[in-house]
């Protein structure tokens, strides 16, 4: 497609990206689509609130009754090892199970067999409406068609009407758990507010005794087996206690109090080996100790190892003797200070003390034999108790073996004592229970007849019936908004095009009245005009009376009529003529850097309003006094010549090959002078690339760019015909024409990509024809300048 050259404009460079121009630029293209989809959007809209009061006032009222269950924390202990379980919470997963127990077909049959539901029409024949009475009816032919095959296993009329009014009943019951509780809402629907009370009650009784009556059968089916279950686990406990019994006297096995004999003597023997060892160790530890003092063969009374001997052997002749020792030591250390060494009162106290060491010494050795007869008899006793010991083992081995089996009989018997005792109390209780049922549940609250109707409810219908149809208007008006592929506004222009859109042409329709604020009525507009120009689709008889007329009364005069060709003399002030001022100002700011004197009309497709834009700038250019000419370049479907000379015999071709002078083939219009060369085709050319590209036409737009100071040039289409690629040469600047909501988007981009002379040399793009209503819907914000309120300050509102 296009490859983009050009870059944006500088004024759109510098706009400052902001978040609150962000903000305003999401809010003004929020508003121009409602106001673009606005009637999209309310005729959905419209659409759905009518089919939401059909529905309102087609339905038939229903109303809906409540009654609230409670589930009871407490449950029954039957089958229970552990007492306090029925003190424990109800899990959310047994809620669930109690609510699927309500909505089932045990319950929902006991509730019609009690209330003859199968008898009423509004559960065996319920109105379902149009749509429920197609699917009725086509429900009803596919089991037609099945029971004439399968007639032998067709149920009975009982048994359908019961299933329909089955279906019915649980189509209208709702069961659902309150939050977090334990209690229960039992919601029916119906087509009467008592009914729908007494079903309510109804189901919630038939619950309960549902309830009741599957706790009896349970009890009832448990106790039975219970009873039998028992009768087996008392012989078996009987069995395994003689068992026990049996062995213990083939074993010679007897049981003191809990132990065996011979565990009881082992225990005894261990004890006082225990105590025989102790002794033998302590007996040992002071026959040591005094044969350690005696081997150093010199006994220090002052030595603290005779100290703790006396001490630790509690010897009361070693301490006294100790004790004198010491005391005539004391003396003996003070008279030998006193009266010397050699004193024989102090030689005489060493003698005793030699005496008293002796004697201790004598002393010590006959406590060692002592204590070497208290070793050896603690030895022997040790002996004797470890050889008993070891004897009673000896005969407690082959107990130990038999201890073993006999320990297998007593756990097995333990066993079917403990399973029968607990069996016989669970067969107690579920005998109570048997005959007093206490149910789980109990119902809090009854259903009473509801005052007001559950459905239809029409504000919520309604409510509904805005949202889809604001959300389905929306959703249509985004796919109409992305598959309208057309230039609609001026940004599109520079987003795809990549350059300037320079004018926005309002619409002129035949019969428009253009007024002036203090100004009459401006002349009626005839209904002249043409398929290729500014206005839709019109006649041009008038023109082509006057141009006859003209040409009676003085040669190559082009006379106006009153159509909207020539709005640009006739309404100066108007915002038609304003947009070709624009044209006009692009084109000379463009021509004051270069020579821009040859301006090219061109459009992609036929009947865009090149023909009229062309016509209309060169009028300007001419009433404002500046010498224009308007050239009609279109070989393939001359418009401007039918229009404006339809008699003209001689024009543009015969210019260029020589057969005529410019003098006899330009027609001028003499209100504004403007000069104007037409095209005149006595038959369809096959050659017009030549005549175009040929060094004649060159030469004569010489001629023209020398003797005019515009020279307006209406092109052929780009799209259908490739006239304009060979005149890119001859053309200074080129105006591009679009059809504002009609030229699609590819179609111009196509048609430049392969009309590079074109883009290269586009002074800028014009929107023709545009709704000024419908513009600013478009356009977001910038809609808004264009606004037919500004315009009345200056000139004419359309």
């Amino acid at each position: 497609m296009l490859q983009i050259s050009k870059s944006p404009s500088t004024d759109q460079q510098s706009l400052p990206e902001s978040e609150f121009a962000s903000l305003a630029e999401i809010y003004a293209a929020t508003t121009g689509f409602v106001r673009r989809q606005y009637s999209v959007i309310v005729f959905v809209l419209l659409l759905t609130l009518v089919l939401g009061t059909v529905y309102i006032f087609t339905s038939a009222s229903r109303y809906t009754a409540h009654a609230l269950l409670i589930m009871d924390t407490h449950k029954p202990q039957f089958l229970q090892s552990d007492p306090q379980a029925g003190a424990l919470p109800i899990e959310s997963a047994a809620v669930d199970t109690q609510i699927e127990i309500l909505n089932s077909e045990n319950v929902a049959l006991s509730v019609i067999k009690d209330l003859h539901l199968n008898e009423d029409p509004e559960f065996i024949s319920p109105s379902a409406g149009f749509l429920g009475a197609v699917a009725n009816l086509a429900t009803g032919a596919v089991n037609a068609v099945l029971r004439s095959y399968h007639t032998a296993n067709e149920p009975s009329a009982e048994y359908l009407v019961t299933r329909r009014a089955l279906r019915t009943f649980q189509e209208h019951l709702k069961v659902k758990r309150i939050g977090l509780t334990y209690a229960i809402e039992i919601d029916f629907e119906s087509l009467s507010p008592d009914r729908a009370a007494q079903i309510a009650n109804a189901i919630a009784d038939a619950y309960v005794v549902d309830a009741l009556e599957a706790k009896y059968q349970i009890t009832r089916r448990a106790a039975v087996w219970l009873q039998d279950r028992l009768k087996e686990l008392r012989e078996q406990s009987s069995e395994a206690e003689r068992a026990v019994v049996a062995y213990k006297t083939k074993n010679n096995i007897v049981d003191t109090g809990g132990t065996l004999m011979n565990e009881q003597q082992l225990a005894e023997l261990n004890s006082d080996l225990i105590q025989a060892r102790a002794a033998t160790a302590e007996a040992k530890a002071r026959f040591d100790r005094v044969q350690q003092i005696l081997g150093t063969g010199n006994i220090d009374p002052d030595a603290a190892s005779t100290a703790t001997v006396a001490d630790t052997l509690h010897n009361d002749v070693i301490t006294k003797l100790r004790e004198q020792y010491l005391e005539i030591e004391a003396r003996e250390s003070l008279w030998a200070a006193k009266y010397g060494a050699n004193h024989l009162a102090v030689v005489n106290l060493r003698n005793q003390m030699g005496e008293l060491r002796q004697s201790i010494f004598e002393e010590l050795k006959r406590t060692a034999e002592t204590y070497r007869s208290d070793y050896e008899i603690a030895t022997k006793r040790e002996e004797s108790i470890q050889k008993s010991l070891n004897q009673i083992v000896a005969e407690s081995q082959t107990t130990n073996e038999a201890q073993v089996t006999l320990h297998n009989l007593q756990s097995t018997a333990q066993t079917y004592r403990a399973i029968y005792e607990n069996f016989l109390q669970r067969y107690m209780e579920s005998v109570q229970q048997q005959s007093f049922p206490i149910s789980d549940s109990r119902v809090i609250t009854q259903a009473t007849p509801p005052l007001n109707k559950s459905s239809p409810q029409t504000a919520i219908v309604m409510a509904l019936a805005v949202l889809g149809g604001l959300i389905f208007g929306t959703g249509i008006g985004i796919l109409r908004d992305i598959a309208d592929r057309v230039f609609r506004t001026t940004a599109q222009v520079r987003e795809h095009l990549q350059v300037d859109c320079i004018a926005v042409v309002p619409e002129i329709r035949d019969g428009t009245k253009l007024t002036a604020p203090g100004s009459g009525p401006a002349p009626k507009l005839g209904p002249s005009g043409s398929s290729g120009n500014g206005v839709r689709r019109g006649s041009g008889r008038s023109a082509r009376a006057s141009a006859r007329e003209a040409k009676r009364s003085g040669p190559q005069t082009i006379v106006r009529d009153a159509s909207v060709h020539w709005t640009v003399v006739d309404s100066p002030l108007s915002r038609f003529t304003e947009s070709i001022r624009a044209i006009k100002i692009a084109a000379d700011l463009v021509g004051a850097d270069s020579p821009n004197k040859i301006i090219g009309i061109a459009s992609s497709l036929p009947n865009e309003g090149k023909s009229t834009i062309a016509l209309s700038l060169a009028q300007l250019i001419a009433h404002g006094g500046r010498r224009a000419i308007l050239v009609d370049c279109d070989l393939r479907k001359p418009t401007l010549s039918r229009l404006l000379t339809p008699d003209a015999k001689a024009g543009f071709i015969e210019l260029a090959s020589g057969k005529a002078v410019f003098e006899d083939i330009i027609w001028v219009e003499p209100t504004t002078g403007l000069a104007f060369l037409p095209t005149v085709l006595p038959s369809r050319l096959v050659h017009t690339t030549e005549i175009l590209a040929s060094d004649a036409t060159r030469k004569m737009f010489d001629k023209l760019r020398e003797a005019y100071d515009y020279v307006i040039v209406d092109l052929s289409p780009l799209a259908p015909v490739v006239d304009v690629r060979v005149m890119t040469p001859l053309i200074d600047s080129f105006v591009y024409v679009v059809d504002w909501g009609r030229t699609k988007i590819d179609v111009v981009e196509h048609a430049l990509s392969t009309t590079r002379g074109v883009y290269d040399n586009l002074l800028g793009v014009v929107l023709n024809k545009v709704d000024m209503n419908a513009f600013g819907r478009y356009e977001s914000y910038h809609g808004s300048y264009y606004d037919s309120r500004y315009y009345a300050h200056y000139g004419y509102t359309d």
